[in-house]
C-alpha cells in the first residue's frame, strides 16, 4: 500500500542563511545530491502533520525538514507487558528475562519480561526532586554490568533555596536485586537553578567506554541565555569518564575557553541519544518551543545555536530572539520538526524482527505521540513514517534483547509495551 502521492518543489534555500560561502555551498550540494539520488522519494508528499508553526522560515537545505512520507507498514502487534507504572522514564535490560524501569517520581523497579510483574521499588536512591519534569530520569548499565552490578542514574537534585540541577549517580545493585549500595554523585551540573523544568537527560555510552550526559537550559528566560555560555552546563551535552573525571580529549578539557566536561553547547532540552552503530557518532533530539524540535549528530566543541537562532518560535507566537535560524559560528541540524513530535528517547534499530527497518532511527514521540520511523541516507533524513499512535504519548523505545522494539508510555498509570510485526 503506498500512500497518496503529490509533487511538490524542494524547499527554498533560506533568503537569510547567516553562515560562510563553503558550508552554504556544502548544504547546497547535499540538497542537489538528495534530489538526484532519491528523485522518486522526493516526490512523496510528507507525513501529514497540519500547519508549521513558523510558516515564514525556510529550511536551509532540501529535506531538512518534512522529508518524504515513507510506504505505509505491515500491521504492529502490541502487547502490553507490565502495567502501573507511574510516569516511566528509562529503561534498562538486564538480560532476555529482566529489565529496569525508572519511575520519575523517585522509584526504580525490577519488571519480569515474561510475566510483567514489577517488583518493590528498589532501596537505596538518592533524594530525588520530582517537581514538574523533575524526578529520577535515565538510567544506563555499564558497560562491565556482568561483572561489576554496576549503574548509573540521571536525575533532579534538590539544591539550596528552592533550586536544583540534574546530576549523575553511581551504585551498584545489590545480589537480590532489591537494594543500591556504594551510591555516589559523579556529576552535578552547574549551575543549580530555582526552576521545575528542562533537566534533560539522557545517559549513552561511546565505543571507549566514556558516558555522555544531556542537559537542558532550565527553560526560564535568564537561564536559557546560558545555553550559549559554554563555562556552564546548561543547555550542553557533557562527556565523562565513569568515575566522573575529565576525558582527556574533550574540547575544552583545559577549563580555559569552557568548561572541561562539555562536548557541545547551544542546546535546549535534549531528551533522547543514541551511538550510531556504524560511525559511533552521538546522536540527539532535543525539545524545541512551538516548532523547531532538532536532530542533531553534535560535535565536540560546537555551537547548536540555542536560543539565537531556532526553527521555532516561543509559546506566545512571539519569534525567540531575532527570529532568525540561521547564524555564522552555529550549526544547522540534520532534520527539525515543525510542528513538533516533543520527542522522548530514541534508538538505532538493529534487531531482526523488522528486517527492513535495519538501521532506521526509531524516536518516541509525546505529542502527538507513538513512534517516528525515520531513513537515513548517511547524515540526512531520506524518509519519515509515524507508527503505533494508539500508544499516546511515548517516552522512551528501546530495541529488546529480543529484537522486538519496547516502549514506555508516559501518563500516571503507564505502561511497558512491546511491539511486534503483524496483527493482534
Amino acid at each position: 500500500m503506498q500512500p497518496s502521492v503529490t509533487l511538490h518543489s524542494a524547499p527554498n534555500m533560506a533568503p537569510h542563511l547567516a553562515r560562510t560561502t563553503a558550508p552554504r555551498l556544502a548544504s547546497r550540494i547535499a540538497g542537489i545530491a538528495l534530489l538526484a539520488l532519491g528523485g522518486d522519494a522526493l516526490a512523496q508528499a510528507p507525513v501529514p502533520t497540519g500547519p508549521p508553526n513558523a510558516p515564514e522560515q525556510r529550511p536551509a537545505f532540501a529535506a531538512q525538514t518534512r522529508a518524504p512520507a515513507l510506504p505505509a507498514s505491515a500491521p504492529l502487534c502490541i502487547e502490553r507487558v507490565a502495567e502501573g507504572l507511574e510516569y516511566p522514564w528509562g529503561l534498562a535490560f538486564v538480560d532476555n528475562d529482566t529489565a529496569l524501569i525508572t519511575e520519575r517520581p523517585g522509584r526504580l523497579r525490577r519488571v519480569d519480561l515474561r510475566s510483567g510483574s514489577l517488583s518493590a521499588p528498589i532501596g537505596g536512591l538518592p533524594e530525588i526532586d520530582a517537581r514538574g519534569q523533575g524526578g529520577l530520569l535515565d538510567i544506563t548499565l555499564d558497560p562491565n554490568f556482568a561483572q561489576n552490578r554496576r549503574l548509573y542514574l540521571s536525575y533532579a537534585e534538590p539544591r539550596e533555596d528552592g533550586k536544583n540541577t540534574t546530576a549523575v549517580a553511581r551504585a551498584t545493585l545489590a545480589a537480590g536485586s532489591q537494594q543500591l549500595d556504594e551510591m555516589t554523585v559523579i556529576f552535578r551540573q552547574t549551575p543549580a537553578w530555582a526552576s521545575t523544568k528542562h533537566f534533560g537527560s539522557r545517559l549513552v555510552w561511546d565505543t571507549q567506554g566514556r558516558l555522555y550526559v544531556t542537559l537542558g537550559e532550565r527553560s526560564l528566560p535568564e537561564p536559557r541565555q546560558l545555553a550559549q555560555d559554554p563555562h556552564t552546563h546548561l543547555g550542553k551535552v557533557v562527556r565523562i569518564q565513569p568515575d566522573g573525571s575529565i576525558p582527556a580529549d574533550n574540547p575544552f578539557a583545559a577549563g580555559q575557553a569552557g568548561a572541561p566536561a562539555v562536548w557541545s553547547y547551544g542546546h535546549r532540552n535534549i531528551q533522547g541519544a543514541a551511538l550510531h552503530p556504524d560511525s559511533g557518532k552521538l546522536w540527539t533530539i532535543e525539545h524545541g518551543p512551538r516548532g523547531g524540535d532538532e536532530l542533531n549528530v553534535p560535535l565536540a566543541g560546537q555551537n547548536y545555536g540555542w536560543p539565537v537562532i531556532t526553527y521555532g518560535e516561543d509559546y506566545s507566537g512571539a519569534p525567540i530572539g531575532e527570529g532568525v535560524t540561521a547564524r555564522a559560528g552555529m550549526e544547522q541540524p540534520i532534520y527539525y520538526w515543525d510542528p513538533v513530535i516533543a520527542p522522548g528517547d530514541m534508538t538505532f534499530y538493529q534487531g531482526s524482527r523488522f528486517p527492513d527497518w535495519h538501521g532506521n532511527l526509531i524516536i518516541a514521540s509525546l505529542s502527538p505521540g507513538g513512534l517516528v520511523r525515520l531513513t537515513l541516507d548517511g547524515e540526512r533524513v531520506s524518509g519519515e513514517a509515524r507508527l503505533a499512535s494508539q500508544l499516546g504519548r511515548v517516552r522512551d523505545v528501546d530495541a529488546g534483547p529480543d529484537g522486538a522494539l519496547w516502549a514506555l508510555t508516559d501518563a500516571r498509570d503507564g505502561a511497558l509495551v512491546r511491539l511486534l510485526p503483524g496483527t493482534p
